[in-house]
């Protein structure tokens, strides 16, 4: 059994306009086979025309596509035991 990744960069707070894209990340300790999933509110996100979620190594990036008021509230990630929000 793997140990469980980490975060070891967490979440920052993004300010942005509405009609922008909100950028998000963090980094894990190291890469993981883990479920990694993102959250806007309790809604779990899936990568699609609205949302893009990256995994490049042991970095994690969420985009929040054209922003609209909406979109306003908590961003969380969460993997394993381990959670970050912004």
């Amino acid at each position: 059994e793997e140990p469980a990744a980490a975060i070891v960069e967490r979440l920052k707070d993004v300010t942005t306009y509405e009609g922008e894209d909100a950028v998000f990340e963090c980094r894990l300790s190291r890469e993981t086979a883990q479920d990694a999933q993102w959250f806007l509110g309790d809604v779990p996100l899936q990568s699609n025309e609205m949302n893009e979620i990256r995994v490049q190594g042991t970095r994690h990036s969420l985009i929040l596509r054209k922003v609209t008021l909406e979109d306003c509230g908590s961003v969380s990630f969460k993997v394993g035991q381990h959670s970050s929000a912004a």
